[in-house]
């Protein structure tokens, strides 16, 4: 009995490690959220983020780093197409109130830099518009994360993207005094500011005024 209780917990322990590091197959189905990837006639659903999903071929062979979660009523894959997204997912899923589908969602909507600055810049309006991420949640992303993402950034584009968002939020601020709503002014000052990173305060409100 008591062999075949410890035998019954080192198979649980070792279900608990991440068993599969990657896989290399066919990509056998593709949408922006999953993928199957077919390995030696075996197709396993990977669950990706659109930053994956964007380098995947449908019918052609790829490789993918793999995260593999164990819970009671799943196992679950998730896939990766570089070793510093999955880094970035293990992060962000440490996070208390973080799951795998929150963390995938995030990076489908920011760029490993883009979160890595808003983390180090404590750019919480940022990391909210990933869909399901409260000011909470943000908050405590930055708390947990903000010394364990360094590598992820590059501290030239953080510094140019700290400036621009400041010049972006005092233009929004003026532009909301004249009576013109932020969502109204948002997308067109990304744009503006895109074509034109050096842009002062004055001239993004006059350029932005040209545009609605």
């Amino acid at each position: 009995m008591k062999i075949l209780i410890s035998l019954n917990y080192y198979i649980w322990v070792v279900l608990k490690i991440n068993m599969i590091f990657s896989l290399q197959g066919i990509v056998q189905e593709l949408t922006p959220t999953y993928a199957v990837i077919n390995v030696n006639g075996v197709g396993y659903y990977v669950g990706i983020s659109l930053m994956t999903s964007q380098k995947l071929v449908l019918n052609k062979e790829t490789f993918l780093f793999i995260q593999q979660i164990i819970r009671e009523d799943a196992h679950l894959l998730f896939g990766f197409n570089t070793r510093s997204e999955k880094e970035m997912f293990n992060l962000l899923i440490s996070v208390n109130g973080v799951g795998a589908v929150s963390a995938l969602i995030l990076l489908s909507t920011l760029s490993l830099d883009e979160i890595a600055s808003a983390i180090l810049s404590g750019n919480s309006a940022l990391i909210q518009k990933a869909k399901g991420i409260g000011a909470k949640t943000a908050e405590r992303i930055i708390v947990d994360l903000k010394d364990k993402v360094q590598k992820f950034s590059n501290p030239e584009e953080n510094i140019s993207t700290f400036v621009n968002n400041k010049i972006k939020d005092e233009a929004l601020s003026a532009l909301e005094v004249l009576g013109i709503p932020k969502r109204m002014s948002e997308k067109i000052a990304d744009r503006i500011i895109k074509q034109n990173p050096d842009i002062s305060v004055e001239e993004l409100v006059k350029q932005i005024l040209k545009n609605i």
